[in-house]
């Protein structure tokens, strides 16, 4: 499938899931993505067991919530379809560790598409494998489903495996019981996901938002303002601004802020992202695709980690975070309602 092309599909009927009618599912894994998988798994009617490390405290909150656990190979060998919910930099080893005990005819699956396009994943050309990637954390997963929603994903048959009609089925069974189905499913491929999920992470969601929220705020505070103000401004506003988004589209928030708010976007959108900020967009997009970025991600990961460890350290500690409690101090409710 070229990278330009992709096809949506809808099911709110139910019809999809059929296929996992009396199967059962592995989840490895009970972390963000792996418990809201097994919950929307189980509320549909699917036998779900869940899989990890002996002893660790994700099989203890899977008992907690009532699933039969296992060592993952154990609980791969139970099921027709076997999804791998792990972090990127474990996958490979996982995968390794467990893909053995699969039965023959069962399909590995996999919530994103990074082990794939990097090549952490190496199977025999019988094994179907599919990738279900929900666009959005698995808290938000699981809050759509109880709301009797959903949120999009990208659905790809990366190996067909020797039947390939039943491969596919039980990903939109899969991509069903979780409550993709009732949003959308975007057929497409496993690099595509993983080149489009990385890049956007970096430039927009993670990023590049949180760096132009410090830079805002550090203007303003070097400025003279108040922090709990620059915070105000630079900050906590986002998520209201972000939620218009969501809901509307762009130009649908653009309709529904201030006249002075939306000539503000064309007089200093294009200062702060001019042609050195896409060109550096276009640098990020190569990395993600030529692989270095995702190969300086598993070097860290093999010494322990160092650099997300720091990078977490240093955000803990600037006096941002100060300013934010302040804020959310003034809003104690805050505290006690669930979010994603």
């Amino acid at each position: 499938m070229d990278r330009s092309e992709c096809q949506v599909l809808q099911d709110s009927s139910g019809l999809w899931l059929k296929p996992l009618s009396g199967q059962t599912v592995a989840i490895i894994g009970f972390g963000n993505q792996g418990r809201a998988h097994a919950m929307n798994l189980r509320d549909s009617g699917v036998d779900v067991v869940v899989g990890g490390r002996a002893g660790s405290s994700a099989r203890a909150a899977a008992r907690s919530e009532g699933f039969r656990d296992a060592d993952a190979p154990d609980a791969a060998s139970q099921a027709a379809l076997v999804a791998f919910c792990v972090p990127d930099h474990v996958a490979g080893d996982v995968w390794a560790s467990a893909h053995t005990a699969m039965q023959v005819d069962a399909i590995a699956g996999f919530v994103c598409g990074a082990p794939l396009r990097y090549g952490l994943v190496s199977a025999p050309p019988t094994r179907g494998i599919v990738m279900v990637a929900p666009k959005g954390p698995g808290a938000t997963l699981r809050m759509r489903y109880t709301m009797g929603q959903g949120i999009p994903a990208l659905l790809a048959v990366h190996a067909p495996g020797t039947d390939p009609e039943r491969t596919r089925a039980l990903a939109l069974a899969w991509a069903a019981g979780i409550g993709c189905g009732r949003a959308g499913v975007i057929e497409s491929t496993a690099a595509v996901e993983a080149e489009t999920d990385l890049f956007g992470e970096q430039a927009v969601l993670c990023g590049g938002m949180v760096h132009l929220m410090q830079a805002a705020y550090d203007a303003l505070v070097c400025a003279g303002y108040p922090p709990e103000i620059a915070y105000i401004e630079c900050i906590h506003e986002l998520k209201q601004v972000a939620d218009l988004v969501y809901d509307h589209g762009i130009a649908g928030m653009r309709e529904r802020i201030s006249p002075t708010a939306a000539f503000g976007i064309d007089e200093a959108g294009p200062v702060i992202v001019d042609d050195h900020a896409r060109a550096a967009m276009q640098g990020l997009l190569a990395r993600v695709r030529d692989g270095s970025f995702f190969a300086a991600l598993m070097e860290d990961q093999h010494r322990g980690g160092r650099r997300l460890a720091a990078g977490r350290a240093a955000a803990a500690a600037k006096p941002l975070e100060d300013a934010g409690r302040t804020v959310r101090s003034m809003m104690p409710w805050l505290a006690r309602e669930t979010r994603p």
